[in-house]
């Protein structure tokens, strides 16, 4: 797999000479459109790359400087490894500079450069008095300790100092997460002669192949990717921290937009409402509940709505946990950075980080830190969901992962992955499958105290009782274990605790032995069970409880309307297969002989004898199982 390269995004006000920078060092005119080279300034994203002298690639993101195009750099910061500070010598710092810088900060952008351009144009003095003001607005940031280099793009002086310092940063690492999905946001829709519809953007994480079936999300629609290209050359996978270009099949331009996101099938959910850790910038006005609000996610813009809590109010640098109701959906994981912008004027005002893009219906403060260690995180919100659990893959959009790569943390968390009946998997707290397995214990144990003529539970009875708000999947997963580990046993379609049996007092006892004598005694032509206790003198109710004690103990067998002693129907079975050779046709003619009984009683003969497996139906006939 190729090598990512640094992508590294343009900061700055309007007109100090990001663009005219970015061609010096590539060759390439980022400003692609009409209107751009028209008035001079950058309206929209352009990019273009170079190779540096390391033989790394740099791959650069010019955004535009102008205050009414600060949305458009937002939309390509995102996924950008270093930021290239951009300020004229002559002009020094400048609104646009701050606001492009503290997008960076709160992008939680790490590493990067100062660039002083236009030096060809200032006299050192000036120079060094932009200089002096530069280092005071990047006092106490990551660029603190950035090189600053004075550069002239129209001499070319310093920009092989550039250049090197520009490869410092390739060198240092950039990897991402294992087991990260795909998430490619797009920043560019448009169609190419030959091709069709093709997007842009950067792969925050994961990996794309040629051939990939994609969703994207939130629209959901469904595409395939019929082409991949770097820097202008078709590859054959990309992985994560490249910029790439997308030549999707099944979609036309007009069902994409940017700020949607390209990903696996499945793997990622859009959602309305985010649970963040919200921070204002220390010079923005007051924030208040329900107040409305731009959020910038990666290449998404979208209204939203912050919730503090009700009265409450943020301040410039605090910072609080809270939740953004949002307008429209978007895709986003945990550990998510966002911009915050006021309605009106747009203006940049704080930033936040996404705790739990999918919360339950809970105050916001009740999502993991974002500083806990990631078993701890698994295990909040796993435990959060309760006896419910989290559907696998839905836990995996909510951390940006495929769970299937946790592994170990899973397991240090003390989760389960059990298989749900309807397909997937369902990841539960033991803790969690511990009071599902008590609480079937006890349910059980009452059943047999209210019903001690039964056996056993029925199957869907204990179902209903104990596992109604439980994660599909859970029931099976209990009742296997606590089988394994010989506390309950399987009665027909039931569950009995393994040291139950029915108690019979003497008096039950005499009349099942009386009820077992008549049904001896009736043969195969079996009871009535509305008359089994005809003669006996006993309470019909206690009868019918007995009945079923003997049905569920297998003495006596339904056939038909009737119950049949099971020792009758196992001699007929026998003297059956005397009869009749293997494969034989066994018909009415065949068991009316053996047992003297009219029609109306061998029809449902015959069908026991299929259900235990004696005899097999082919259509009108049926034959004896060799």
């Amino acid at each position: 797999m190729a090598s990512r390269a640094l992508i590294v995004g343009t900061a700055g006000h309007i007109d100090h000479g990001k663009s005219t920078l970015v061609r010096a060092l590539t060759g390439i005119d980022p400003d692609r459109l009409k209107e751009e080279k028209e008035r001079g300034i950058t309206i929209d994203l352009g990019f273009a790359h170079t190779t540096l002298p390391s033989g790394e690639v740099a791959s650069f993101v010019d955004v535009p400087g102008h205050e009414r195009f600060v949305r458009h750099m937002l939309a390509g910061a995102h996924g950008i490894d270093a930021v290239l500070l951009v300020v004229a010598a002559d002009e020094s710092v400048m609104p646009q500079t701050r606001e492009h810088f503290a997008i960076c900060r709160l992008l939680g952008i790490r590493r990067g450069l100062v660039a002083l351009t236009r030096c060809d144009v200032a006299d050192p003095e000036l120079q060094d008095l932009a200089e002096a003001e530069v280092r005071e607005l990047v006092r106490g940031s990551f660029l603190e300790d950035a090189p600053l280099l004075r550069v002239s793009a129209r001499t070319g002086a310093g920009l092989d100092d550039l250049r090197r310092a520009l490869d410092v940063l390739a060198a240092a690492p950039r990897g991402r997460e294992d087991g990260a999905l795909l998430r490619l946001p797009i920043d560019r829709v448009f169609t190419l002669h030959g091709f069709g519809t093709v997007v842009t953007g950067t792969l925050v994480s994961g990996t794309l192949e040629l051939g990939d079936e994609v969703e994207v999300l939130p629209a959901g629609r469904r595409a395939r990717v019929r082409g991949l290209h770097v820097h202008g050359r078709s590859r054959e996978v990309v992985a994560a921290g490249n910029r790439a270009a997308v030549n999707l099949a099944g979609v036309e331009v007009a069902d994409l937009v940017r700020g949607e996101v390209v990903c696996h099938p499945g793997r990622l959910r859009a959602t309305s409402v985010l649970d963040v850790r919200l921070e204002l910038m220390p010079d923005a006005r007051e924030l208040t509940d329900r107040a409305r609000v731009r959020v910038h996610a990666a290449s998404a813009e979208v209204l939203a709505r912050v919730r503090l809590g009700a009265g409450r109010t943020l301040r410039g640098a605090e910072g609080v946990d809270a939740q953004l109701r949002l307008e429209a959906p978007i895709v986003a994981v945990r550990g998510d950075r966002l911009v915050v912008r006021s309605y009106s004027p747009a203006e940049t005002i704080g930033g936040a980080r996404v705790l739990d893009p999918a919360p339950a219906r809970r105050r916001a403060g009740t999502s993991p830190p974002l500083e806990a260690a990631e078993d701890a995180v698994l295990g909040a919100l796993v435990g959060a969901a309760g006896r419910a659990g989290v559907e696998s893959r839905a836990l995996g959009a909510r951390l940006g992962v495929a769970v299937e790569a946790l592994g170990p943390k899973l397991l240090a968390a003390g989760i389960v992955l059990v298989a749900a009946e309807g397909g997937g998997e369902v990841a539960l707290a033991r803790a969690a499958l511990g009071e599902l397995s008590g609480a079937a214990e006890a349910a059980l144990g009452r059943y047999h105290a209210e019903q001690p003529l039964r056996a056993a539970m029925p199957r869907e009875e204990l179902r209903a009782r104990v596992f109604a708000r439980a994660a599909a999947g859970a029931f099976g997963a209990v009742m296997d274990d606590l089988q394994r580990r010989g506390v309950v046993r399987v009665e027909g379609d039931g569950f009995a605790r393994a040291g139950h049996s029915v108690k019979l007092g003497g008096d039950e006892a005499a009349v099942v032995e009386a009820l077992r004598a008549k049904a001896r005694s009736a043969g195969c032509e079996g009871l009535e069970p509305a008359g089994a206790g005809a003669g006996l003198g006993r309470d019909p109710r206690l009868v019918e409880k007995l009945l079923r004690v003997l049905i569920q103990e297998g003495a006596l067998v339904r056939v038909g309307d009737r119950l049949v002693d099971a020792a009758a129907v196992s001699e007929l079975a026998a003297r059956v297969r005397n009869q009749v050779a293997p494969g034989g046709k066994v018909d009415v003619a065949v068991v009316k002989d053996l047992t003297g009984l009219s029609r109306k009683f061998v029809i449902p003969l015959l069908e026991a004898l299929d259900r235990a497996k004696v005899t097999r139906r082919a259509g009108a006939d049926r034959y004896l199982i060799g």
